[in-house]
This record gives structure tokens, C-alpha cells and sequence, in this order.
């Protein structure tokens, strides 16, 4: 079977399907990891990738945006220069009907009869104005980090816009 293409799943409809006790064969999530860098480090300025619009965001979207990100601030900041997290989990558990294609498939399938689907995959619910990566860094680096998080978002299905906060201020 071949996967189907993730606008399939962006948009939010019917309730979430979170209940992983009871169904079987959930695949694993792709993300390796919701934190990168140096926790412990002193920033000055703390930058979010912030959604413009509610929609789903497949597992292998987020892992993509995390890897593309990460691998421009370990490039740019060092290894223990920077802190990133990624927000969202993928709690909600997308469902295909997989149908038969191909030659002669009209004979076999029995069309939409029934179809619930089987888990193909997971995915992150968010909502508009919420922050999915997190970037700490300090004030030098400001516009790396902004085009890290630019990359980063050509990975995700929304539009997105990137706020900075600085940690200076906060006390």
C-alpha cells in the first residue's frame, strides 16, 4: 500500500481518538527526542514557532521540523549553546481504510462498507496561536536562530510566524 499524502489529515474533524489501550497496533511515534541542547544554560532571548492556524501535525512532520532545526543551531550555536523543545504530542491517532488499487481491483474491494480504518500513524492536535518549538539562545544569535526556525517551518502544514521574547527582562 502507499502512503497517502498528510493534507489527507491536517484538518481537525470529529473528536480526538486518544484511547491507545484500546486499540492495537499503533505505530510507534517518529520523534526521537522533545528536548535538545543545554538546559541549564543562560539566554537571553527565547524564540517560538507559533501557529497561525488549528490543524493536525502528523508525528513525521514534527521530527521533520525538529531535525532541520536542530541540525542548523548545533551548526551555528555548538552543542551546548542553545535549548529547543518541541510542544506538541502526538496524543490522537490517525486511522486509514486502506483500499485496494491497482489492476482488478474493483472485483476485490468492497468499497467504503464499514470503514473505520486501522492505525497508520499519530498526530499532534493544535490549536491557532499555540507555540510548537521552543528555542533558547543567546542575544548574538538572534537571527541564526530565526532562520532555523524559518526552515523548520516549511516542515509543518500551517502557517506559522516566529515571536521573540526576551528572557532579560523577566525577572
Amino acid at each position: 500500500m502507499v502512503r497517502k499524502p498528510g493534507r489527507m489529515y491536517r484538518k481537525i474533524t470529529g473528536p480526538a481518538y486518544t484511547k491507545r489501550a484500546y486499540m492495537g497496533g499503533v505505530p510507534a511515534s517518529r520523534i526521537q527526542q522533545f528536548v535538545a541542547g543545554n538546559v541549564n544554560g543562560n539566554y537571553d532571548i527565547e524564540l517560538r514557532l507559533v501557529a497561525e492556524e488549528s490543524c493536525q501535525i502528523r508525528h513525521t512532520a514534527l521530527e521533520a521540523a525538529r531535525i532541520s532545526s536542530n541540525r542548523q543551531l548545533m551548526k551555528d550555536f555548538g552543542e551546548n549553546g542553545y535549548f529547543m523543545r518541541v510542544r506538541p504530542f502526538p496524543h490522537h491517532v490517525i486511522r486509514e481504510h486502506k483500499m485496494a488499487t491497482g489492476a482488478g481491483a474493483d472485483r476485490i474491494s468492497s468499497g467504503m462498507s464499514m470503514s473505520f480504518g486501522r492505525p497508520v500513524g499519530t498526530a499532534a492536535r493544535v490549536k491557532r496561536g499555540s507555540t510548537i518549538l521552543i528555542v533558547r539562545i543567546p542575544k548574538t544569535g538572534e537571527y541564526k536562530a530565526k532562520e532555523a526556525l524559518r526552515k523548520a517551518s516549511h516542515k509543518i502544514p500551517t502557517p506559522s510566524r516566529v515571536d521573540t521574547i526576551s528572557l532579560t527582562s523577566q525577572s
